[in-house]
């Protein structure tokens, strides 16, 4: 992948956006000690942020969702979130800093709105289901169920339904499986201390 182009116009100067970062910071100390309002995030540390997300938002794995405002609007109000926990000391890459909290705020949107789906795919079919009974005449003859869509349509929303409660019972299975060991582990313990 070419790197990206200092005149590019959303490209961040990491060694810029680190100096307004420890300016910040310096600030929000200032303002700790003093007892005072925390300052206002600069107009430059929130340009850089804003230009991280909508970067972010284009790469390959982000960019053919149709919520991708929201997940830029997620990253964004994350990274204000975090800003204040950002320090100079242990790090000097904030541009890494807010990539990731920029990242992860994508991901988290994308699980919000795949369950979202889910409830939605879930309610149609089970609209569909409950057609499809309402059809069945007196001598048992199926009528015509409604449809909802094409046949590639309601394909695509069993698949997903079906991949989502897969993707959904391994979770729990992993889950109760961890709680298990560490129980296990537990008793162990208790039982060699006794």
């Amino acid at each position: 992948m070419a790197r990206q182009n200092k005149d590019s116009e959303d490209y961040v100067d990491n060694k810029e956006f680190f100096k307004a970062m420890k300016e910040h910071r310096r600030l929000i100390l200032k303002a700790k000690r003093d007892k005072t309002e925390p300052p206002v995030v600069s107009d430059y540390i929130g340009d850089c942020i804003m230009r991280i997300a909508q970067r972010l938002s284009n790469k390959v794995n982000f960019i053919n969702y149709p919520f991708k405002e929201e997940m830029i609007s997620d990253g964004i109000e994350n990274c204000l979130m975090y800003l204040n926990n950002f320090n100079p000391n242990k790090s000097k890459n904030p541009f890494a800093y807010f990539t990731q909290i920029i990242y992860f705020a994508f991901v988290r949107r994308i699980q919000k709105e795949k369950k979202h789906l889910y409830t939605k795919y879930k309610a149609i079919e089970n609209a569909m289901t409950s057609d499809f009974y309402e059809n069945v005449g007196e001598d048992g003859q199926v009528g015509a169920p409604s449809k909802y869509g094409s046949e590639y349509s309601d394909q695509y929303m069993r698949e997903f339904i079906e991949n989502f409660e897969t993707h959904k019972n391994k979770k729990k299975a992993k889950s109760k499986k961890k709680k298990a060991v560490s129980l296990d582990k537990f008793f162990e313990e208790k039982s060699t201390n006794e």
